[in-house]
């Protein structure tokens, strides 16, 4: 048998995988990288894989903002009703408030419905009642343009209006007299009604005329505190009386 330097060949191992060359696990690497968009995350590995991962995201936040709006919003509604009363009934008016006017209730709804302290509806309510006052007449300067003998004028216009005017009259009479000129018209009436039917029996020959009764008011046995004679008061009263019943 031929000996040789040569070793024989060893057989091959078919258990063996065949040997990957050298270098392809960087040359694939350097492939995907080539075709990996600028925009993607290291961290992603595909445009999916980036997709998927936000709506997750998207889905997570969007659950933490209704939550987020629901207590902001109970928080609000709550933070707007705390001082609010219990009811709209148990807002305090004040004793000088008509509580059935249409107005008054009206503000106590509205400011009930809006969430309104006590204190904020009673801003309300001095607003009404101060705009009431400026729409009531000034009486006292009303009578001042009467003259001095305003307050037994205004008593003689009265005597006569509940007279003769029926009690469902009265009102509008009491309306035309709050102020001067509303007086003076009635005056006016009652001179021109002496002597007839209107007025009763008229006047008593003899009788003061109502031009004097009006001076003799002036007198300061009249209306002067200090020099008021009662007889002589009396005395302007009784032709008031006489003229006017």
């Amino acid at each position: 048998m031929s000996e040789s330097l040569l070793e024989p060949a060893a057989a091959p191992d078919a258990a063996a995988a065949p040997a990957e060359p050298e270098g392809s696990q960087a040359q694939g690497a350097a492939l995907l990288g080539q075709n990996r968009p600028e925009w993607l995350p290291e961290k992603y590995q595909t445009g999916e894989d980036l997709a998927k991962a936000y709506k997750a995201l998207e889905s997570k936040l969007g659950a933490k903002d209704e939550e987020l709006r629901e207590t902001i919003t109970t928080e609000l509604t709550e933070a707007r009703f705390k001082d609010r009363p219990e009811t709209v009934g148990e807002y305090s008016l004040g004793d000088d408030v008509d509580a059935s006017s249409e107005l008054v209730g009206w503000w106590a709804q509205t400011a009930f419905d809006n969430g309104l302290s006590q204190d904020q509806f009673a801003e309300g309510i001095e607003f009404y009642r101060s705009n009431m006052t400026a729409a009531a007449p000034d009486l006292e300067a009303e009578s001042k343009l009467l003259g001095e003998n305003a307050s037994e004028r205004i008593d003689a216009a009265s005597a006569f209006a509940n007279k003769f005017f029926p009690e469902e009259a009265l009102g509008a009479i009491e309306r035309m007299c709050e102020g001067h000129d509303g007086i003076i018209a009635l005056e006016a009436i009652m001179n021109a009604t002496k002597g007839t039917s209107f007025s009763g029996e008229g006047q008593p020959s003899g009788a003061t005329t109502e031009a004097e009764l009006h001076e003799m008011m002036r007198d300061p046995r009249y209306h002067s505190a200090r020099d008021r004679d009662p007889d002589y008061v009396k005395k302007v009263n009784d032709g008031f009386d006489r003229l006017f019943g």
